[in-house]
């Protein structure tokens, strides 16, 4: 019996959790069946960041591949769940114990999962990659990143944020973010997600699935 496929994607929803300052995700229908409408049609206000998402690099590097230009293998295939035991920060010294080689696919599996989702307020201390980390991943040339909250990067930090992006995204490392990994166990996946194809943009929302490798 083939292996169940797992959602990995938080849901949207009026209220949920955004990052600060970006749009809030909104849906309204204004045609409703049970208004005497000919059908029921709902309207989207949101970020591109917005939930599950997928960060280009023309999100932080000038010049950079837009989301459309996404090859399909960085984010299709067989992954690698990494679940990291810090609760502040991903490290060289913990990822160094993982014999991570170039073109994997990782999906760090945090306490963001349990902790950050439970809530449509905004968690601002999230287990985040550090700039230090982002650098290690960069010169071992992996493929794809996936985190458990909105951001790869700290919040604050006086641009530490920022560095994490330019360090992944800058050496072509294509990056999902707000995946939910509860229930998730380390190890060999298969994974799939899919942002929408925006022409020109810099990220998009995405649904992401995965399954245990056989």
């Amino acid at each position: 019996m083939p292996t169940r496929w797992i959602d990995v994607s938080v849901p949207l929803a009026n209220g949920m959790v955004h990052w600060p300052g970006d749009p809030a995700f909104r849906r309204t229908e204004p045609r409703r069946l049970d208004r005497g409408d000919n059908c029921t049609l709902s309207h989207l206000d949101l970020g591109a960041h917005t939930g599950t998402h997928m960060d280009a690099p023309a999100h932080f590097v000038r010049g950079g591949r837009t989301i459309d230009e996404l090859p399909l293998d960085a984010v299709a295939g067989r992954a690698r769940v990494i679940a990291i035991r810090s609760t502040h920060s991903i490290e060289p010294a913990e990822l160094a114990g993982y014999r991570i080689r170039r073109g994997e696919r990782l999906l760090f599996r945090t306490r963001n999962s349990r902790r950050c989702w439970g809530t449509d307020a905004f968690v601002k201390d999230f287990v985040h990659i550090s700039p230090a980390a982002a650098a290690w991943l960069a010169g071992r040339g992996v493929r794809m990143v996936g985190v458990d909250y909105l951001s790869v990067g700290q919040y604050g930090g006086g641009g530490a944020g920022r560095d994490t992006h330019l360090a992944l995204l800058g050496a072509g490392i294509w990056i999902v973010e707000g995946l939910n990994l509860e229930g998730v166990k380390p190890g060999a996946v298969d994974f799939v997600c899919l942002p929408l194809k925006l022409v020109g943009a810099e990220g998009a929302p995405a649904r992401a699935i995965l399954r245990p490798a056989k």
